[in-house]
Order: structure tokens, then sequence, then C-alpha cells
């Protein structure tokens, strides 16, 4: 197939493109600065606000992975622009384009759109989706892990150092990104179930406490850790000093403490994904080691 991709140079969406190419796929994907060349890969140059090359991106495609997003933003104009504008230009394009089939990346923070100004964008995101009329499908993947991923080498780098601050008692499910790229190609597939929500994750049952995900990280790095739960409100200061001293390089914004800080992000069993269609093939305890050691190879923990 050719794949019209957006967010082809982000982390999730660097692991799609090559597991497209991996299955024998062209690709068309978006990128605001220039890339080096690859076998397969036309990269259009622009961004989400370009119609034009948007317009260059669709051309006989036989399906769209959309997975350009903002996961930080100052504003909830910031999360709009790149959640919400960005998704109607692409289902826009797709529909001027003749594209029926489009795959959107949403998040589970969408299940919970009063809780963050991130899953508010991404709620209404789903609803261009699935008032668009095309042959869609939404994934909503949990936390995402993986090499070449900077978000979570933070809660690495805290496992190697001993101590893993974690926030309000709670559970979480975890898939690697290269178990999310596969799911995502298997819904572009002619044929593929269309108007569903998908939460995929690594198939372990109930998710992982927060306290058993500092364990696995600590295993994964060859340390034995301490791992301290912080109650809301310190999470919120975390996230005022963070953003004092790194202003919009900070990780932890208000934002961000408010959904970190919900006891269940957990995939729902009702939104599996069709048996047949996927599967995990990723053990999250190898996947983590693995993970380490490809951080440890690039010198980043």
């Amino acid at each position: 197939m050719k794949l019209a991709i957006t967010g082809g140079t982000g982390f999730v969406g660097s692991h799609v493109i090559n597991a497209a190419l991996a299955a024998g796929h062209e690709v068309q994907a978006l990128t605001r600065r220039e890339q080096p060349n690859r076998d397969r890969v036309e990269w259009i140059a622009g961004d989400l606000d370009d119609r034009q090359a948007l317009k260059r991106l669709v051309e006989d495609a036989d399906a769209v992975v959309h997975v350009a997003g903002v996961i930080n933003a100052p504003d909830q104009a910031g999360f709009d622009q790149g959640n919400v504008t960005g998704t109607l230009a692409m289902l826009a394009a797709a529909t001027a384009g003749g594209v029926r089939r489009f795959v959107h990346v949403s998040s589970l923070a969408a299940r919970e759109p009063r809780l963050s100004l991130y899953g508010g964008s991404k709620a209404r995101s789903e609803e261009l989706v699935q008032s668009s009329g095309l042959d869609w499908a939404i994934v909503r993947p949990p936390a995402v892990y993986g090499p070449d991923d900077k978000e979570t080498l933070e809660l690495f780098k805290m496992a190697k150092r001993g101590l893993v601050l974690l926030p309000p008692k709670g559970r979480v499910s975890l898939i690697h990104v290269d178990d999310l790229a596969r799911l995502l190609l298997a819904l572009t597939v002619r044929g593929a179930p269309k108007k569903l929500i998908v939460e995929p994750d690594d198939g372990t049952p109930g998710g992982w406490s927060h306290k058993e995900f500092a364990k696995a990280l600590g295993q994964a790095v060859g340390r034995r850790n301490v791992s301290l739960s912080a109650p809301r409100p310190l999470m919120s200061l975390a996230a005022r000093v963070d953003r004092l001293f790194r202003r919009s390089r900070a990780k932890l914004t208000p934002d961000r403490a408010a959904y970190f800080s919900h006891p269940d992000w957990v995939v729902s069993h009702g939104n599996a994904p069709p048996q047949g269609l996927w599967h995990p093939r990723i053990e999250t305890h190898e996947g983590l080691a693995a993970t380490a050691h490809w951080y440890r190879e690039r010198g980043w923990l």
C-alpha cells in the first residue's frame, strides 16, 4: 500500500514508518524539516496548517495514519491547534483526496476530557473523526515506551539513581512502541474493522500498579530502587516549580500533573482490538530491558 503518515519524525510516527517499510509499503510523510533520503519514503515539506502540503501528502494514498499531535502546550489554544485543528485539516485533506481509510492516534486521556486540557483536546479530535464519514479507526494508546522515547527516559533515569518518584497511587497500562506500530498498520489494511475505538496494551490483565512499574524499571536498569508516591498537591507544586525553572521545556506541567494524578489509566477490555487483527508480541519486562540497553548504547542512560 501507499500510506500517508503525519508525525513521522516523532517517536511513535518514526516507528510506524519503519514498520510500514518492513511490511513492503510505500510512505508519504509530512515533515517540517529536511530529512535524510530513504527508499520508498517521500518526505512532504510542510505542516498541518499547509493545505497544499496536505494535498500532496494524501495523493494516491490508500490510507492515512494521523499520528501528529501535541502532548505539551502552554494553554488550551496550543492543544486545540495541534490536536483539534490539525486533525480537522487532515480529515479535510483525506476527504478531498478520496482517501477513505483514516487511522487516528488519540490517547486514553480522551476518556477523561474534563481532567486536562490535553485530554479535552483529544476527545474533541475523536468527535471530529467519528463525524467525518470516513472509514475511521481510533486508537487510544496507554503509556508508550521503547527506543528513542524521551518521555519515559526520565523514569529510567530515576530508576538508575535508585529513587522513582510516582504520581498518587493508581494503575496504568503499557505498550511497546513497536507493538503499537503493528496495530496501526493492521488497521490500514483493506477490509480491516472500521468505525471502532481501540485501546491496546501489553496484555497484562488489570495493568500495572505504579509501584509494580517502578520495580520493573529497576529490573530493566539492573538496580533495586525505592519508589515514592506523591500526593496530588505535591504533584501540582512540582509542576509549577518545573515550569518556573525550565519554562517551555518543562516536562511536568500543571496540565500533565492533573492527568498523571488520575488513578485509572488502564485500558478497557470493551475496547480491546478485535480478535484476529492484532495481539501484543513484546513482553514488558523484556521490552523495558531492551529499551534500557538502547538508551545505554547511545549514552542517554
